[in-house]
């Protein structure tokens, strides 16, 4: 078996846990006579982002693949150009696989665990991990697989470094459902209890069926019996625009959501969750005030093609499900609600309850980091106490599988207080980011 660079490197998988405990005073270790983690009430909140990124870099990625796939590796590395900033200056990427630098940002900022998508470029792909199209069959598709592989196995050891405050999203491909399923169990008997990141794919990527079709149905079921979370992430899915840097760029920033929201609109109107009824998925980095509206969409067209037709369309008996929509939006979808604004937070009551996940985005530049107090002082101004522990962790934490008291120590002495975050924000710092700028117009 492969060793790690981890364990190469003689990180105890428990540094992070037992460095803090033994920082700590023993009246804030919250266990019980028998071991057990009890849970105690503190006056600060536990800060659990839904949405951060990480990645491994590239001489890290090498020592994480099959070794059939080295030398192609090589000619690869030697030829790829990085276009991007954060990715190229050294004082920025390594905050991808740095932990002791992700930490000092985080405990800085409040948050003290965190769910991990994917950031950085793996072997073989065209381009950033989750804007790049799933590949084409054939000799392309064995190699891009090889790179998340090598992403997944690296993210293990990741994780590995302090598994109690990271949730990790294995990332799998769907051209062949097999290997598909095969890489979820992997998943999940590897404790990447974060689940599992699809890809989203726009019309032009015609060599695969669209999630609404019944061929996925196998990797539903094997989801479902796995009983990890499936996970979409925002900002995906759009077709190719050509020259990003010019209006190819504007038309995708105004048509992105549009895309990114068309998994779940398969899913809901091609009645996967009536087949999965237990099948949990997540939609990330998308905001939320725009989801009462979009449900009303989807529930008036099922809604009308209940009492008959709609203008000359026809449609095969069974098309329109037993449920609307907004139900099974209610019993099986989640939201990471990235850098939310004022009209995320408005919206939140005519939601599923608990179903509201807050996440910071970083590192990325849009993300909350550094304002992240500010940001939510803004953003949730007169919101009750126990609705914001669930807001901002709780949620979270009984979707991804964090347990709370493994997480009060951090709490206690990193997270923002309960008096804190109730003070309205009522001016702006001078050097405020772009999250924190914009939460009160979004």
């Amino acid at each position: 078996m492969r060793r790690s660079r981890l364990r190469e490197a003689g990180v105890p998988v428990r540094h992070c846990i037992d460095k803090i405990c033994t920082e700590l005073p023993c009246s804030n270790r919250l266990w019980s006579a028998t071991g057990v983690p009890t849970m105690s009430l503190s006056d600060h909140y536990t800060l659990i982002t839904a949405d951060s990124h990480a990645g491994g870099s590239h001489a890290q990625y090498r020592d994480y693949l099959d070794r059939e796939f080295l030398d192609d590796f090589d000619a690869w590395r030697g030829k790829y150009k990085n276009p991007f900033r954060d990715l190229r200056d050294t004082s920025e990427r390594v905050r991808n696989w740095d932990s002791e630098r992700r930490w000092s940002d985080m405990e800085s900022d409040g948050v003290v665990a965190e769910v991990l998508f994917p950031n950085t470029i793996p072997p073989f792909f065209p381009s950033f991990v989750l804007f790049a199209p799933p590949p084409r069959d054939g000799d392309e598709y064995r190699h891009r697989l090889a790179g998340i592989r090598a992403h997944n196995r690296w993210l293990v050891d990741f994780v590995a470094e302090c598994p109690e405050r990271r949730a990790g999203i294995g990332q799998i491909f769907v051209n062949d459902l097999d290997d598909a399923v095969a890489d979820a169990r992997w998943i999940k008997d590897h404790g990447l209890r974060g689940g599992v990141l699809l890809p989203n794919f726009a019309p032009d990527v015609t060599w695969l069926k669209p999630y609404f079709d019944p061929a996925y149905d196998p990797l539903w079921a094997a989801l479902e019996d796995l009983e990890i979370p499936v996970n979409f992430h925002g900002g995906t899915g759009a077709p190719d625009y050509g020259d990003l840097h010019g209006t190819g760029g504007l038309v995708q920033l105004s048509e992105t959501t549009f895309f990114s929201q068309r998994p779940l609109v398969h899913l809901l109107l091609g009645g996967v969750f009536e087949r999965f009824p237990r099948l949990k998925v997540v939609m990330t980095e998308l905001g939320c005030h725009w989801v009462p509206q979009w449900l009303r969409h989807l529930d008036g067209i099922v809604s009308r093609l209940r009492v008959g037709t709609t203008g000359e369309l026809r449609f095969v008996e069974g098309t329109v499900t037993p449920l609307l929509p907004s139900e099974y939006f209610a019993r099986n979808c989640w939201l990471g609600v990235s850098q939310p604004g004022k009209r995320d937070a408005e919206v939140r009551t005519q939601l599923p309850p608990d179903h509201f996940m807050w996440g910071n985005d970083y590192p990325h530049d849009e993300g909350t980091y550094p304002f992240t107090r500010e940001t939510l002082r803004q953003v949730f101004e007169g919101v009750a106490e126990s609705e914001m522990r669930s807001i901002v962790g709780g949620n979270a934490a009984a979707l991804y599988g964090f347990d709370l008291a493994a997480l009060a120590p951090y709490a206690d002495r990193y997270g923002p207080t309960v008096a804190e975050l109730s003070e309205p924000l009522v001016d702006l710092p001078e050097n405020a980011n772009q999250a924190l700028r914009l939460a009160a117009t979004r």
